[in-house]
């Protein structure tokens, strides 16, 4: 088989309750749930940030969550300090099969550069290995599903298109922050790269 789900980031800090919460972030658990039980291969991503991960806000002196800095790769949102390696909230939700992953690929690793993508860090040039692993297995279809939509899923599904693979979205199966117009943007940067939303 050719095909593969990617669940992006279902852990506690994205879902209600957590420190980068996703608004019903929890509420997809059980159709995904469902979709990895149909997969032929299922890889699953945790975003993993060491303590002081220079996304953090807590690390710049007067800057707020959610605030924008320019990092040396970019623009960079300051996010609320999340997914610490080892924590409660870098767990991936207690209702999730994870059993049935293949893969679980950590990304956010790296302290001085954050991670959206599954396939590159925010440089867009440091590969995480996902592509070679699935292209090593013959994996040339993937679907996304997971948290947030407007982040780690879009980038990961724009990577994943760039890189040639065949890309659909299961957007019932995915939740997004919305960050100044964030959800509209990605659903038209995916739309445009060819992506199948659905």
């Amino acid at each position: 088989m050719s095909h593969a789900l990617i669940v992006i980031d279902l852990q506690n800090d994205f879902c209600p309750g957590g420190a980068l919460a996703v608004a019903e972030g929890d509420q997809i658990v059980p159709g995904v749930n469902a979709r990895m039980a149909e997969a032929a291969a299922v890889i699953l991503t945790q975003d993993w940030h060491p303590a002081g991960h220079s996304s953090f806000a807590s690390q710049h002196a007067g800057r707020a969550p959610m605030q924008m800095v320019d990092m040396p790769y970019g623009p960079q949102v300051l996010w609320p300090d999340h997914c610490v390696q080892g924590s409660y909230g870098a767990a991936f939700h207690a209702d999730l099969t994870t059993d049935r992953a293949d893969l679980i690929l950590r990304k956010g690793f790296r302290r001085q550069i954050d991670s959206y993508s599954a396939f590159f860090e925010n440089d867009q040039t440091t590969p995480t290995g996902l592509e070679g692993y699935l292209r090593t297995r013959g994996l040339t279809e993937l679907e996304f599903v997971g948290l947030a939509t407007d982040f780690c899923v879009a980038w990961s599904a724009l990577d994943a298109a760039k890189l040639g693979f065949k890309v659909r979205v299961l957007t019932t199966l995915c939740r997004g922050i919305d960050l100044d117009g964030s959800m509209a943007r990605a659903l038209d940067d995916m739309r445009a790269a060819g992506i199948e939303l659905v």
